[in-house]
């Protein structure tokens, strides 16, 4: 293959997903615009979420690397069957993913509280972590698994979807749980 085919097979395969990723951070942004209303009862609320969001691409764009280079090496099907490595990559993301959650809403509040900043309750931002982190890293798992599988199946390299998959799906699932999250403490505590 050539420099040039090389090119332009890449730009065929990350244009629509990117066109796709576009749609969906414009979205994010519109139920962030929901979330906002939120800022009032729960200080602090925005100094999480691009911590947040930052996180989602991390852990998850970490996991799709590992499983993009495991259909390149052959030592991943691309099946939702038990498969060790497979297996294992979920859940070190999986735990990844959750125990971080658990982290920005402590660290944002001791933030918060040494800056002299209002902050709500550390309980309730880490609940609100918590329970976006769950609901997030589940929809990304199974979402970009489904969808590198996909790609590959039709022969697209994964290395192209990875990103811009995990980007979307954090962005728009990320808010979308942010802002149940938000709902589910409200009523909870």
């Amino acid at each position: 293959m050539t420099f040039r085919e090389g090119f332009w097979s890449i730009y065929r395969e990350a244009l629509p997903i990117l066109l796709v990723a576009l749609a969906g951070g414009l979205f994010a942004g519109l139920v962030l615009e929901e979330l906002i209303e939120s800022v009032e009862r729960f200080p602090g609320l925005l100094v999480m979420v691009p911590v947040f969001l930052a996180t989602r691409g991390n852990v998850y764009g970490a996991l799709g690397g590992r499983i993009s280079s495991g259909l390149h090496q052959g030592l991943i099907e691309p099946r939702f069957e038990r498969q060790e490595r497979l297996v294992n990559a979920v859940i070190a993301s999986f735990v990844n993913g959750i125990g971080i959650s658990i982290v920005i809403g402590i660290i944002s509040w001791i933030a918060l509280i040494a800056l002299g900043r209002d902050a709500a309750p550390m309980y309730e931002l880490v609940a609100i972590m918590l329970v976006a982190g769950v609901l997030t890293s589940v929809v990304l798992i199974f979402g970009l698994l489904l969808l590198i599988f996909l790609g590959y199946k039709r022969g697209y390299d994964p290395d192209n979807l990875v990103g811009p998959i995990v980007t979307t799906l954090g962005d728009i699932f990320g808010m979308v749980f942010l802002l149940f999250a938000v709902l589910v403490v409200e009523v909870t505590f």
